[in-house]
């Protein structure tokens, strides 16, 4: 019995080491230090991690609100956030990608399609998948991820990096063709 055990625990103490290099929360900083934001990140997390081209990569961003979100036309035509009780039920993500600070990628999408709409007060997360090209490069990445409201004021704006290393299989793909 005691031989039982001792294999069980190796086993999940080398399940333990696959997994948790896999997944790697990485630090951020705010688009601009001295805007206070609607939303305000608490974590980002890659997974897997190491990232590797030709493979599908999510970025998991959690963050909260204080109070819902709410849109107020003011008379100059000039639009404010404003928290309100009434939850953020649509805006948009845009998505900006740098390789060594030069703009590579660009997407925009639906605030609702990579989190739970409405958004209502508290702790909430959005979660992005992308499937790396297997022609990227290998290097430092920058990505800036800004969620934005229906007039296109921002909520949000955060920056990180990551690297993409070298894909062994595609390697060993090239060497025999």
């Amino acid at each position: 019995m005691e031989g039982f055990r001792s294999r069980l625990f190796i086993v999940l103490l080398c399940s333990l080491s696959v997994i948790v290099p896999s997944i790697y929360a990485t630090d951020f900083k705010y688009c601009n230090k001295w805007k206070e934001y609607s939303v305000q990140v608490t974590g980002v997390v890659i997974s897997p991690y190491p990232i590797t081209k030709g493979e599908l990569t999510s970025f998991t961003i959690s963050a909260l609100t204080g109070k819902g979100l709410s849109i107020i036309m003011l008379p100059t035509n000039f639009y404010s956030i404003r928290h309100a009780d009434k939850p953020l039920s649509s805006g948009k993500v845009v998505i900006d990608v740098a390789y060594f600070g030069f703009h590579v990628y660009s997407q925009t999408g639906d605030l609702c399609d990579d989190t739970a709409c409405p958004i209502s007060p508290g702790d909430f997360t959005v979660s992005y998948s992308q499937l790396l090209p297997t022609i990227a490069p290998p290097g430092s990445y920058t990505l800036t991820l800004k969620m934005e409201d229906d007039n296109e004021k921002e909520l949000t704006c955060i920056k990180f990096d990551f690297s993409i290393g070298f894909n062994l299989k595609s390697m060993r793909g090239l060497a025999y063709s």
